[in-house]
């Protein structure tokens, strides 16, 4: 396929020349996976053969005035995305005379919109991997998609990352099925590994990978300020003014905050500071959909000079006129760096220009190390493991909805997606009994009697499921939500707050939420009705969104630069002096060595352990080591963790931590503590929704977090008495140890450190002062408290002169 003369024309009035990676998809045979810089035109690239072929079958591909079916599927992780694609994409449409329809399918399209799609759908739907289920489980399905030719993946990389990207993998599977010869084209901007990316997303072809040049050096540096870093905390607020500053002299700036809560407290404050009134906005995913929408459509208008957002912006939605990014706190990913970063001079030729912002002290050093890996284009990124086993129990109750299905046909459908390439066909039987049944346990229920085999194929037990299913479609497991709207009748909607930060406030408390300040008046069901309160101090809406952690690689980067001397002069000079201090007094961390310390204060011993293996794994860690140290007698009281270091505090000192850290042990303990603890509920929780046991949507209603909670718990409990080989048990544990658990980077941590070094030391440490004032302490309940509050009694005894009075 060659560029026809009128896009060759088109072309030429915009002042542009087709990029070369364009022309390579436009002459792909095959699958093919772009990868392309932000800017580089990715979307007009994937879209392009769509439009060429479109302009030459128009005059025979419409019928009676109908498309005689779908022509190309665009899949993208964000709804935000779609409508900025479709208003970018009508452009070209329009400008070439292209008569056909570009139309969106996402959870905002209208009811009769999404009616009408089901039997006259436009030549091009712009839809999310969830809506696409939602579609493939409607009979309709192989009249929708059979004509389809060719589906476009944008932003692949960032749904190859989470059980969305696997949920879409198994619908591309059935795409091929009901169209043989589809073509698919991935996009994607930062890939650490494009031939593991291409094996995710390829069918049963090879997949071309594309790769265009990736364009000039982004322009980044860490943002100067007058005021260093404090020692801890994560808000940015000591450079507030010159955030500003840079804000004034930009044309337009996304201000990127890792945290929602974190948006909100740094947007608030950098409103107070804006004495000029600049037009500045706030974008994340808990702020009501309108709020979002008039956001976006002022910043593509070009009226906002800056707007602090979280990752809801991270993806390619085109601003061409943002030309300054700033990232308060440390990336915590080289990728989302990068990301970043593109979204400034949303253009190919121009270099982005990005200012970070560390929270404080110890993310300097983070910075640093990330700015060097951006330089050294050294993206991060773990191995993605084969396909959930949830994500494909939802899959298959799915398919049930559509039609009948054969399981040989099926397990051969299914297997030529890329992350279930391995799936043995024993795991799909148990997949295929559990939607069948709920498994052994749960058999004698009716309500997880849901398929029976009739004739040779598996269908629904009772039709009418089919809704309730549908109702349920998704891979994304978030905390419960509340809506806020303004109190009185029609009062407008905020947004959300967690239910459980809801369940904190009283009558008359003051929160944050959309940058305004906002008194509780009453709460009905799942709504919070408030009413303005500016002068109040509020409490924060506390928002769980994406827990950030920092990746296993700039990890790794971060303790090289610790541990060699002679790079400290890329760090500010106060961070200098603070290490050579830490060397002077101790030891510094360093790869191959895992240092560790103990030291008095206030009253207690303190052992630090400089682990660099995340906030999730060390947090684990904290638990199994205080459990150790409980059954050696040292009184444990608490511990917390950051991404780099553990602190536990007790009455008795760690004088050997070779026993607490023996790898077998730990695991051995795993095990143990992992039973009943609530994180393996919780895993169980979001893997039971994912599958189909548990529903939150229920007609006429939703569940409460509460309610789903409890009745998980039952089910939980349940399995683990009387059936502990149960499917979503073993789902769980696997969740759990990849996830909130991450034991894994803990064998990864002790593997990678033959070496131990232990300190005593007389007081605290420089590099373990910080942790001191972080926040985030779990307290332990055990022994140690016990001997606590006799000592303190004791001594209490003494003052009074009781002491020895029986």
């Amino acid at each position: 396929m060659i560029l026809p003369q009128a896009f060759q024309d088109w072309f030429a009035r915009q002042g542009w020349q087709p990029h070369p990676h364009q022309l390579a998809l436009l002459a792909a045979e095959g699958d093919s996976l772009l990868i392309a810089p932000t800017g580089g035109g990715k979307t007009l690239a994937g879209f392009l053969p769509s439009l060429v072929e479109l302009a030459r079958l128009q005059d025979g591909y419409l019928e009676n005035g109908k498309t005689r079916g779908l022509h190309t599927l665009y899949v993208s992780p964000l709804k935000a995305l779609t409508a900025d694609i479709a208003r970018n994409l009508g452009r070209p449409v329009a400008e070439l005379g292209l008569a056909i329809r570009v139309e969106d399918r996402t959870g905002d399209t209208g009811q009769g919109q999404r009616r009408r799609q089901r039997v006259d759908p436009p030549e091009v739907l712009l839809t999310t991997p969830e809506s696409l289920a939602l579609m493939l489980s409607y009979p309709e399905a192989p009249a929708i998609f059979g004509g389809l030719r060719r589906v476009v993946l944008d932003e692949l990389h960032a749904l190859a990352e989470s059980k969305r990207g696997d949920q879409l993998m198994l619908g591309l599977a059935r795409l091929r099925a009901l169209s043989p010869g589809v073509r698919v084209t991935g996009l994607s901007a930062t890939v650490e590994d494009p031939a593991g990316l291409a094996g995710f997303m390829a069918g049963a072809g090879p997949v071309q990978i594309v790769e265009a040049d990736p364009g000039p050096e982004p322009d980044i540096a860490m943002l100067r300020t007058a005021r260093p870093a404090p020692w801890s905390g994560g808000g940015g607020h000591y450079a507030i003014p010159e955030v500003l500053a840079a804000i004034r002299e930009a044309r337009t700036t996304i201000v990127f905050i890792n945290t929602r809560a974190q948006a909100e407290l740094f947007f608030q404050a950098l409103w107070a500071a804006n004495d000029e009134n600049l037009p500045i906005g706030l974008h994340h995913g808990s702020l009501e959909r309108e709020a979002r929408a008039r956001v976006e459509a002022a910043m593509a208008a070009g009226q906002l000079r800056a707007v602090v957002a979280t990752g809801s912006l991270d993806l390619g939605i085109d601003w061409g006129a943002v030309d300054l990014v700033i990232q308060v706190g440390a990336p915590k990913n080289v990728k989302r760096l990068v990301q970043r970063i593109g979204r400034a001079n949303h253009r190919y030729n121009a270099p982005s220009k990005a200012r970070i912002v560390p929270a404080n002290r110890f993310e300097q050093i983070e910075c640093v190390a990330a700015l060097e890996a951006v330089r050294e284009r050294d993206l991060d990124g773990d191995p993605r493991g084969p396909g959930p086993l949830d994500v494909l129990c939802q899959h298959i109750l799915l398919t049930a909805c559509a039609a009948p299905f054969d399981a040989d046909a099926l397990f051969a459908e299914v297997v030529t997606a890329g992350p279930y390439r391995g799936l043995s066909r024993a795991d799909f039987d148990a997949c295929l009994d559990f939607a069948a049944t709920g498994g052994y346990a749960l058999r004698a229920y009716d309500r997880w009697q849901r398929l029976m085999l009739r004739d040779g194929l598996w269908q629904l037990r009772d039709p009418r499921a089919a809704k309730l299913l549908r109702m349920n479609v998704g891979t994304i497991v978030e905390a419960e939500m509340m809506k806020v709207r303004l109190r009185g009748r029609g009062g407008a909607p905020l947004g959300e707050v967690e239910e459980g930060f809801a369940a904190s406030l009283s009558p008359g408390d003051s929160f944050l939420i959309g940058g305004r300040v906002v008194r509780m008046d009453a709460m009905r069901e799942m709504v919070i009705e408030v009413t303005p309160d500016p002068r109040n101090q509020p409490k924060i809406a506390v928002y769980s969104g994406v827990k950030l952690a920092t990746s296993t690689q700039l990890s790794h980067r971060v303790l090289e630069l610790i541990g060699d001397p002679s790079r400290h002069s890329a760090l500010p000079a106060d961070t200098r002096d603070w290490l050579a201090l830490q060397a002077e007094v101790s030891a510094l961390p360093q790869p191959g060595l895992l240092l560790s310390e103990s030291f008095p204060h206030a009253g207690l011993w303190h052992f630090a352990l400089y682990g660099f293996a995340g906030r999730n794994a060390l947090q684990t860690l904290g638990l199994l080591v205080t459990r150790e140290m409980e059954q050696a007698g040292l009184g444990p009281l608490g511990f917390l963790s950051t991404d780099y270091a553990l602190l536990v505090w007790s009455l008795d000192p760690v004088t050997d931590p070779g026993p607490l850290l023996d790898a077998a042990r730990l695991r051995a303990g795993l095990g143990d503590w992992l039973g009943g603890n609530a994180v393996m509920k919780r895993t169980f929780r979001n893997v039971a929704t994912v599958a189909g046991l548990i529903q939150r949507n229920m007609p006429g209603a939703r569940k409460s977090g509460r309610q789903a909670t409890f009745s998980s718990d039952i089910l939980y409990d349940t399995l683990r008495k009387y059936d502990p080989g149960h499917l979503m048990l073993r789902i769980t544990a696997d969740e759990a140890g990849r996830g909130l658990v991450d034991f894994g980077r803990i064998e990864e941590m002790l593997a990678r450190s033959p070496r131990r070094a232990h300190r005593m030391l007389e007081r605290v440490s420089p590099m373990a002062a910080p942790l001191l004032l972080e926040v985030g302490r779990v307290p332990i309940r055990g022994e140690g408290r016990e001997r606590l509050a006799r000592i303190e009694a004791e001594d209490l005894m003494r003052e009074a002169g009781l002491e020895g009075i029986a």
